[in-house]
């Protein structure tokens, strides 16, 4: 039986999904490389996507004068309505347990759960809290963002570093590792690389764990254009550098998400021995993960969220030596990751939790802040059809049923 998807240009294509998922091996622990999976949040499709008109838990609003005593003001006055949480708790705690199980480490309350769009502060916090309990409760490793989003407007250094350090705190606190994320407030406030080297500086200090240093290129965040004090990526790399040699006992690894192979593996060979380098680079990650003979990347990647199952199973081959099987494994699905992150990157999400829904990991298609809506139909349409074809689905019969209930929602015969 077949499904008709639609393309870019307006026409249709017959496509006949896999009757069968790809087999992978048995859940289980990772040992050769540390991985990652950034993971999305689970919306709640019952809230709304818009702040509470009643943004206070004050005295409701107050009938107009000249009302009648008793007489109703009409429904937008009245009582503020009941807080509905953006995040489905349990659906998302779920989604994380199915990453511990095959062995891979949740990059908890990054951009691939919609930090600086749509995740605000307070429910990113409680993201950690919860997340960090979960893992506890299970063994499961987690490492979590530290960033200054809490801010809303222009601030100046010292503004920055308190945010940071209110977020440190939390990650800390909750008992996960921290990462430090890049900062569009710092790069508005920053005068410099000197600015850059003497505020990460302080935070490397005041952690009480060695975290993992996060450089997030312009093409994920166009915001984050000249971080590091320069537009220029080696002028920055070598600030970047100075930093992590600075305070290389404070560094557990750099995550570096440039989508540049070369400048990856190039940084790579300086750092400091015993500073790790985590690809995020979701172009080129099998051969940054697989190495060469001076060194290989390990991974954070939010990719991992919709492949987390293949690739546990290609890292499994790494950890028995095989690199040819761990390319046969994990080179197959770079189509459907240069996919999802083509540009505009920043939008890579909404594939990701597409699939997540496709997969059964979800029982809809929402995402905080209605951003289901950033990517068109034929895009959504060609990830379901480049992820059949790995056999990505555990029950492909499911994707496809709910696929043909997208493309009938958009007024489309499948």
């Amino acid at each position: 039986m077949t499904i008709r998807l639609p393309a870019p240009d307006g026409r249709s294509h017959p496509y006949t999904p896999r009757a069968e998922p790809v087999r992978v091996a048995p859940p289980g622990r990772l040992t050769s490389r540390t991985v990652f999976a950034a993971a999305h949040v689970v919306a709640n499709p019952y809230a709304s996507p818009y702040p509470s008109p009643y943004p206070s838990l004050g005295p409701p609003p107050q009938p107009p004068s000249g009302l009648p005593s008793g007489s109703s003001p009409g429904p937008h006055l009245g009582a503020a309505p009941a807080t509905v949480s953006a995040i489905d708790w349990d659906t998302t705690l779920a989604f994380r347990r199915h990453l511990w199980s095959y062995g891979l480490g949740v990059a908890e309350a990054m951009d691939t759960a919609q930090r600086g769009m749509g995740l605000e502060w307070p429910a990113a916090a409680e993201l950690i809290r919860r997340s960090a309990a979960e893992a506890r409760a299970v063994g499961g490793r987690i490492a979590c963002g530290v960033g200054t989003d809490q801010l809303t407007g222009p601030a100046d250094l010292a503004t920055v570093r308190r945010a940071y350090e209110e977020q440190l705190a939390t990650v800390e606190e909750a008992g996960a590792q921290p990462i430090l994320m890049a900062s569009r407030a710092l790069v508005t406030a920053a005068r410099g690389p000197e600015d850059y080297l003497a505020l990460y500086g302080e935070l490397l200090r005041q952690s009480s764990r060695p975290v993992i240093l996060h450089w997030l290129g312009p093409m994920f965040d166009p915001a984050l254009d000249g971080y590091w004090g320069s537009t220029d990526l080696s002028t920055a790399t070598t600030t970047f550098l100075q930093i992590v040699t600075d305070t290389a006992d404070k560094v557990d690894g750099v995550k570096i998400s440039l989508l540049d192979a070369g400048r990856e593996i190039d940084l790579r060979r300086r750092l400091p021995a015993g500073v790790r380098c985590f690809t995020g680079d979701d172009f080129h990650y099998p051969e940054l993960i697989a190495g060469d003979e001076r060194g290989f990347s390990h991974a954070l990647l939010g990719v991992f969220d919709p492949l987390g199952p293949l690739a546990a199973d290609a890292v499994r081959a790494l950890d028995a030596g095989d690199t040819d099987g761990f390319r046969a494994r994990l080179d197959p699905t770079v189509e459907l990751a240069r996919h999802l992150f083509q540009p505009p990157t920043r939008h890579y999400k909404t594939g990701v939790v597409l699939l997540a829904w496709l997969a059964g990991h979800q029982s809809h298609f929402t995402m905080v802040g209605g951003h289901q809506s950033a990517r068109s139909l034929p895009h959504l349409a060609t990830a379901y059809e480049l992820a059949d074809r790995i056999g990505l689905f555990p029950d492909p019969a499911l994707a496809e049923s709910r696929m043909r209930s997208l493309l009938t929602v958009y007024g489309v015969d499948a």
